[in-house]
């Protein structure tokens, strides 16, 4: 998430204070994301030092000073919305790094891990889905984001389902064991040799 750029557009609407900033940041995004007031000021003193904005004192930002945009900002804010996010490389996941390093670690069931984070997806989802359902109908900014978070963790939750798939399929790396087949199934693949 771009600070600087939302504050870029929120202050594209007119002047504003910084405590104004972050309250309006904050309502815009559903309350979802919260901002550190010191975070907002630290933003701020940047945009003005690359000419971004403008404050009506010269003097350090305080609670006080207010902030307009200038031509630069508007040209900044406008090229930033128009230019898509970088997609095309894959992130560095911390899910996706943990369930391909844990395939070939000795002594760990990959698909427990697997499951045990699916299940905290699901968890999740459920909890967003409660905070939607609890949003009043007038607070849009909360239910986009809380729909974005749901097509995210939806997302997760099937590319866990194709990777456990896939690696239950694909034969253990060497010196590691395959994970042991439920007793069900062990006696359908026994009585098959």
């Amino acid at each position: 998430m771009s600070v600087k750029h939302a504050l870029l557009a929120l202050l594209s609407e007119g002047p504003k204070y910084g405590l104004q900033l972050r309250q309006e940041f904050e309502a815009r995004t559903g309350e979802v994301w919260p901002l550190n007031v010191g975070q907002v000021y630290t933003t701020l003193q940047r945009l003005e030092r690359d000419g971004l904005v403008e404050s009506d004192d010269a003097a350090e930002s305080s609670p006080q000073n207010g902030f307009r945009i200038t031509p630069d900002g508007e040209h900044e804010l406008q090229e930033w919305l128009r230019t898509p996010p970088e997609l095309s490389s894959p992130p560095r996941d911390e899910l996706v790094i943990k369930i391909l390093v844990a395939f070939g670690v000795p002594g760990v069931d990959v698909h427990e891990v697997i499951q045990a984070h699916r299940r905290y997806g699901v968890e999740l989802m459920q909890q967003w889905t409660r905070l939607k359902d609890d949003a009043a109908e007038h607070e849009l900014g909360l239910a986009l984001a809380v729909d974005a978070e749901l097509f995210r963790l939806d997302s997760v939750i099937r590319w866990l389902d194709a990777a456990d798939a896939r690696m239950r399929r694909a034969p253990a790396p060497p010196g590691v064991r395959s994970p042991a087949l439920p007793p069900r199934l062990r006696r359908r693949v026994g009585g098959r040799r």
